[in-house]
């Protein structure tokens, strides 16, 4: 009944529930999360495990309010490489996963060949430690970034339409 078919684990009613209900509180106990979905602790343990096995649940994180620990500035900056290479993409890739300022970086394609989401405590800790430090990586041509001035919509929740099993 469950089993992976092109890489997607098949869900029904119930793992969506608990996924959803996951998403939204991940310290609600087994027994907490059963009331919620009507099933039994027992049930949602196993259900639980058998997601985390089939990788659809990656990790159980907090989730930090930057801000409130002193990283109140937040860009958005698209990197464009010198050449598009295999070689200039791994060797910047290696480098940006050094930086613990970088929260997500993403190929992509059309202007830029990255886009990344970056934390600092001030204006000035963006600009010397973290755009001054990308400028420095040997193959990168090109930054442009967006300071963030009010986030509209953050979130982690996956939308789970998809996987509903009626």
């Amino acid at each position: 009944m469950n089993k992976p078919m092109n890489d997607v684990l098949l869900l029904d009613k119930y793992d969506v529930a608990l996924l959803t209900a996951l998403q939204q509180d991940a310290s609600a106990t087994h027994q907490q999360l059963g009331e919620q979905i009507h099933l039994s602790a027992s049930q949602v343990s196993r259900r639980i495990a058998r997601m985390q096995a089939g990788g659809v649940i990656r990790r159980t994180v907090a989730l930090l309010d930057p801000a409130r620990i002193g990283l109140g500035v937040r860009a958005i900056s698209y990197v464009t490489l010198t050449r598009h290479g295999d070689d200039e993409s791994a060797a910047f890739e290696r480098e940006i996963i050094t930086f613990p300022e970088v929260l997500e970086c993403v190929a992509v394609t059309g202007e830029s060949d990255y886009i990344l989401q970056i934390v600092a405590a001030s204006l000035a800790d963006l600009s010397e430690s973290v755009l001054r430090r990308l400028t420095r990586i040997p193959c990168v041509n090109n930054i442009r970034s967006n300071i963030v001035l009010r986030s509209i919509k953050s979130s982690t929740e996956l939308p789970l339409g998809q996987l509903d099993q009626g």
